[in-house]
């Protein structure tokens, strides 16, 4: 492609909205363009590459035995109905009515639809396994937008679905594409983890996230260097040291604390630590009155508890002050869990029963009380687990202190089981002519924002530095001044002798400055950078890489085995060879 033609609407300036890197760098390199907050149009490169990312997501599923097709993004309200997720997906669905009124959805998923499309034309265990597959738009109405593609409201993602007779099926299917989603990650030059996740509305028995690591990442993931455990924070097991649990039990205290509201504030105010502290949060779900009591020194898992009350993250909504002063009789800050002035559910992470004179809320502004135990003092429904993981816990594997990092999920692989099949009525018959329900399993990889976690993971301070595999072009050649004759005779040469071989090549032919089009060979990231200038009449070009500063001066003979050096080291192959 030759960029006197190219649509290439390259930036100088940073976006004002662009908050990350790969936001930045992709909206500057003139791959994508912002529509309205949260819809991008991918302009040639940015579809380019976006093509070369599916296109290796394809050949991996397809190597995998999965089919592909593709369905509509418009669904309608009644399979949403029979799974009971119309209403439970919650306000991140798009909704809308047709001419007669008739209600649909676009797609954020597709589970449902699938298998409504399968249950009454496959029929016996001897179509089974099955397994398909689609690339497609999704749509979800993202309360806030943010870095670019990360957190869209429109975004490119592959979603699969497998059905089997039985469990032992689905584990099976679930290995497959686990080892399927492994090769297309490593393929794509992605560093990234494998780590448990939570089920959330997808429902099911198991989960896993690929995480692509990155500083940016809003998910939390625990890890430990010692054994193979890794989750992310929502789904983390928390285990930590406990030091204040075999203190003898001592009469409560009312203390007069003015005005003091945190626990920090409290932990300053008594002197002490904060895990001498029970921390009291209350929420609304729909019309019911909630408090989740945990250690002041950690963190409530709004996860575990929507988990726990099976209920999704839009149902749970923190109480406004006046519920606070009606359901404790105070001022917002000096809730606890005695003498509450309204029946109230009451949650209680397992540790505070283990600990010993806690100090909590009185339900009375300005007042506090000290030595409180659980059994003795109040009671409640004991949760196991409410608290979200920290650095230094306890892995639950091996028993060594956690790490923590940030991730972007580019990818989920699901165990459903039944969760569908049942509410869709979709069965089989199986060997002995009886009905059965499929056992499912979903999976799905982002495909657009696979692209920003690539961007994320390899760029510089001039631009973009796109691995060879999924680089819209694979090199680049600059025509210093396409005035003089003998540099763009060169170019044009070089350029028509690397297309032959099947090389995906740009020919620099505009008529500006060196400066200008140095920069934006570095913005846009192209792998091979190949440079015609003054040695030209000598069939010299200077050759160097995008991914390092290493500049050579060699005959023009000599660049056709230097790219095919570059590909061999990449483990790829020139199509024409």
């Amino acid at each position: 492609m030759k960029m006197s033609k190219l649509y290439l609407p390259t930036l100088r300036e940073v976006p004002a909205e662009a908050e990350i890197p790969s936001h930045q760098l992709l909206v500057r390199a003139g791959m994508m363009r912002k529509l309205v907050s949260g819809v991008y149009s991918y302009l040639p490169l940015g579809h380019r590459v976006i093509r070369k990312i599916e296109q290796i997501v394809r050949e991996e599923m397809d190597k995998a035995g999965s089919q592909e097709l593709l369905m509509s993004a418009i669904q309608p309200k009644e399979i949403w109905q029979a799974s009971n997720r119309w209403d439970n997906f919650g306000p991140e669905m798009f909704k809308l009515h047709d001419r007669n009124e008739r209600e649909f959805c676009l797609g954020p998923t597709h589970e449902e639809y699938f298998t409504n499309l399968i249950k009454d034309e496959v029929r016996s265990y001897k179509q089974l396994p099955l397994n398909l597959y689609q690339i497609q738009t999704k749509y979800r109405d993202e309360k806030r937008p943010r870095f670019g593609l990360i957190r869209s409201r429109e975004f490119i993602m592959k979603d699969a679905y497998s059905y089997d007779k039985d469990l032992e099926g689905l584990k099976e299917s679930y290995r497959i594409m686990w080892d399927a989603y492994e090769n297309v990650f490593e393929r794509l030059k992605i560093k990234f983890r494998v780590v448990e996740g939570d089920s959330g509305n997808m429902g099911g028995r198991k989960s896993h996230e690929f995480m692509a690591v990155s500083n940016i990442g809003e998910s939390l993931v625990a890890y430990c260097d010692d054994c193979d455990y890794a989750a992310t924070d929502e789904k983390a097991k928390v285990i930590y040291n406990m030091d204040n649990i075999d203190l003898e039990e001592l009469e409560c205290e009312k203390v007069h604390t003015p005005d003091v509201r945190t626990i920090e504030d409290l932990a300053d105010f008594f002197n002490i630590e904060e895990d001498r502290f029970a921390k009291a949060v209350i929420y609304k779900v729909n019309d019911e009155v909630i408090i989740a009591l945990v250690p002041g020194n950690r963190e409530l898992n709004e996860i575990k508890l929507c988990n726990y009350l099976n209920i999704g993250e839009h149902e749970l909504e923190i109480a406004d002050e006046e519920t606070i002063r009606e359901v404790t009789g105070a001022e917002p800050g000096f809730t606890g869990p005695i003498n509450l002035k309204k029946e109230v559910k009451l949650l209680v992470d397992e540790r505070i029963t283990k600990m010993k004179n806690l100090i909590v809320g009185a339900n009375e502004t300005d007042h506090h009380i000290k030595n409180v135990n659980y059994g003795r003092d109040f009671t409640g429904e004991v949760i196991e687990d409410l608290l979200l993981v920290e650095a230094g816990d306890i892995c639950p594997k091996c028993g060594k202190p956690l790490k923590m990092e940030r991730g972007i999920e580019v990818g989920n692989i699901f165990q459903l089981g039944t969760k569908y099949s049942e509410s869709l009525e979709a069965t089989y018959l199986d060997e002995d002519g009886k009905e059965k329900y499929f056992v499912m399993g979903s999976y799905g990889i982002g495909v657009s924002r696979s692209m920003s976690a690539i961007v994320e993971q390899y760029h510089d301070d001039k631009g973009i530095v796109w691995p060879l595999v999924v680089a819209p072009y694979h090199a680049i050649i600059t025509v210093i001044n396409t005035k003089k004759e003998e540099q763009i005779e060169l170019g044009e040469k070089l350029y028509n002798e690397l297309k032959d071989m099947g090389i995906e090549v740009l020919l620099d032919d505009r008529k500006e400055r060196a400066g200008v089009k140095f920069n934006d060979r570095d913005l846009i990231g192209i792998p091979i950078q190949i440079t015609v200038g003054k040695k030209a009449g000598e069939n010299i070009i200077e050759y160097s890489l995008r991914n390092n500063d290493e500049k050579i001066e060699i005959n023009i003979e000599e660049v056709k085995e230097k790219i095919k050096e570059e590909f061999k080291k990449e483990g790829l192959k020139i199509k024409s060879i």
